[in-house]
């Protein structure tokens, strides 16, 4: 066998010790792993992700917490642009552009149907942490608080009814399905006809989230 030019152990012993030395924050991204990722490699900043509603479910408004009296959309898109996506175990964020609701029904006494359900004073910013149960939360930009706005077409005439974020709007990542949940989001009567029912609770799961500024749209994970 050729034995090898002497030179080549010290080489790579030196080489394995650079290595080691060398601090996380020096390593390539994917090396350290992010907290966004999209079909093995980190989601960069400025990417575009989307997420309609999971299969087979639908985006509820109701007037309380445990009633199933209020709006129903059977359809629901999400959109957001990734704004910083840290080393994991770490934060990342994300600035949502898009919360479009259609094919809305209301079980309301005295309302005839849903002309509207719109989301506005966007952009929101999201938090998506990596830390125990994945959550998600979503904060009011510089627009204004968190709010949403049903114009319904009622026994009386159109209506509108206006809700603000009452509290925090936190809700989960769940890698199993590439999706976000959340549940029983409380808003209270801002403005619009005292017809209106003073509470609303917005649920809705979204899924698969995809990194559409990639080829393919693959979908993403928390790590």
């Amino acid at each position: 066998m050729r034995a090898l030019p002497r030179w080549t152990v010290p080489a790579a012993l030196a080489a394995l010790a650079l290595a080691a030395a060398a601090p996380a924050s020096a390593l390539p991204t994917d090396a350290v792993g992010s907290v966004l990722t999209a079909g093995g490699a980190a989601v960069a900043a400025g990417d575009a992700l989307a997420a309609p509603l999971a299969a087979g479910t639908s985006a509820t408004f109701y007037s309380t917490a445990t009633s199933t009296t209020g709006v129903t959309c059977a359809t629901s898109q999400l959109s957001a642009t990734v704004l910083t996506n840290p080393a994991a175990p770490g934060v990342a964020t994300e600035s949502l552009t898009g919360l479009t609701f259609d094919s809305c029904t209301a079980n309301v006494t005295g309302v005839t149907s849903v002309e509207s359900l719109t989301v506005d004073t966007l952009p929101y910013g999201v938090s998506v942490d990596d830390g125990t149960g994945l959550p998600v939360t979503l904060t009011g930009g510089s627009a204004g608080p968190i709010q949403a706005t049903a114009v319904l077409d009622s026994w009386f005439g159109t209506i509108t009814c206006t809700y603000q974020l009452s509290g925090a709007f936190t809700g989960s990542a769940d890698n199993g399905a590439n999706g976000l949940t959340f549940t029983n989001e409380h808003f209270a009567r801002s403005g619009g006809s005292g017809l209106c029912p003073a509470d609303g609770y917005f649920s809705a799961g979204y899924g698969p989230l995809t990194d559409t500024s990639r080829s393919g749209a693959p979908a993403v994970s928390v790590n």
